[in-house]
């Protein structure tokens, strides 16, 4: 009877040996193929609908993306603020072999700035060739 133990005691620890070493690690570094070219788009010039999907959500940080045949337009807002004289940079946009990541960030009024007293919402969208990507918002 113990040779009979010891006997699935080893087919087991082979079995668990053969399992653990054909488990790989999901690759964690991200590729950088190209920097995308991009245009940052004036509210005049935006698609009526996506101008109608911003304004239902700038009160609150919020990301969305929209396509039409030609372009993808992507946006970042940053909420309700209590002042104007904010800037939102581009930091990055860039192409992987399976995203598009974009990094922003909001560049607040310096001290010495005169800013309007007033409800702004920053936001930013940058149009870029249309291409079947998900966005990852860094």
């Amino acid at each position: 009877m113990s040779k009979f133990r010891i006997s699935v005691l080893m087919l087991m620890i082979l079995i668990t040996l053969i399992g653990l070493t054909g488990c790989k690690g999901e690759e964690t570094e991200i590729k950088k193929l190209k920097d995308l070219e991009f245009t940052v788009v004036e509210d005049a010039d935006l698609p009526g609908e996506l101008k109608e999907l911003i304004d239902e959500k700038k009160e609150k940080p919020f990301r969305l993306t929209y396509s039409n045949k030609d372009n993808l337009y992507i946006v970042v807002g940053y909420g309700k603020k209590n002042s104007g004289g904010y800037s939102i940079a581009v930091d990055e946009l860039y192409l992987t072999s399976n995203a598009i990541y974009i990094d922003t960030n909001l560049v607040g009024p310096s001290q010495d700035d005169m800013v309007v007293q007033g409800i702004t919402y920053p936001y930013v969208v940058v149009k870029i060739e249309f291409m079947e990507k998900r966005v990852v918002f860094e």
